[in-house]
């Protein structure tokens, strides 16, 4: 049975969630990060999905997959249908920190360093439509939210993570209904995970961001009630 989801968002801390909610003895998740199965509904079976939390009835299961946040509402009501007392996670990031290093992982996989890829590289990458998709966190959370009661929906932030990772977990504990992680685990919560070394946003390129994410910043701002200003004022790392 499927309790609970992460749905992103994708280099907001998802895997860093996933190491350390997979050593709580009253969870389940598949050792294997990111089952991708919401969204490639049209490719895999139901059962499969299902039997990767067979035989764990005494554990809360659920997956972390930061493709879900994008997911269209044909596929989010088929979720609520299933599972309608699911419980979600979403990791919310300075999107311009997110484009950043969302782009900086397309460039390793691409085999490039940061010095041979150009300006108009990273500008088609800033503006594609998934990367532009995963930062727009308003029309992610309106969507999850039509379908969703508003109280089924934890959003964390990156900046606490980075500040208290131990408070962090403990609050997603109380969203999911367990046990708080115990003690002797909490010291983990501050070890990073699939980040590599920290690359500052050229200059050139940094406008690029700002003027791409100030409004959907500013929206965010008042759709949660939440200051978020100096998500423009900070400098820019992967």
């Amino acid at each position: 049975m499927l309790d609970f989801l992460g749905i992103g968002a994708q280099k907001s801390g998802t895997t860093w969630l996933h190491q350390n909610l997979v050593r709580h003895p009253d969870l389940f998740l598949p050792p294997s990060k990111e089952l991708h199965f919401w969204d490639r509904r049209d490719l895999l079976d139901l059962a499969w999905y299902e039997g990767n939390f067979s035989g764990h009835k005494h554990q809360i299961c659920g997956e972390i997959t930061p493709a879900y946040g994008i997911l269209p509402i044909e596929i989010i009501n088929e979720i609520y249908k299933l599972y309608p007392n699911l419980r979600l996670i979403y990791l919310l990031r300075n999107p311009i920190d997110r484009a950043w290093s969302a782009a900086r992982m397309a460039l390793i996989r691409a085999e490039l360093q940061p010095g041979e890829a150009s300006d108009q590289w990273f500008i088609d990458h800033f503006q594609s439509l998934g990367s532009q998709s995963r930062g727009d966190y308003e029309a992610c959370i309106r969507t999850w939210r039509q379908v969703f009661p508003e109280q089924q929906l934890k959003i964390i932030y990156y900046d606490d993570i980075c500040r208290a990772p131990g408070a962090v977990l403990q609050s997603c504990c109380r969203h999911l209904a367990i046990s708080p992680l115990p003690q002797d685990l909490l010291p983990l919560a501050s070890q990073r995970h699939f980040a590599g070394p920290p690359v500052i946003l050229r200059d050139s390129l940094n406008s690029v961001l700002r003027n791409l994410y100030r409004e959907k910043i500013q929206s965010l701002e008042s759709y949660l009630d939440t200051d978020l200003s100096h998500w423009l004022a900070e400098g820019v790392y992967a």
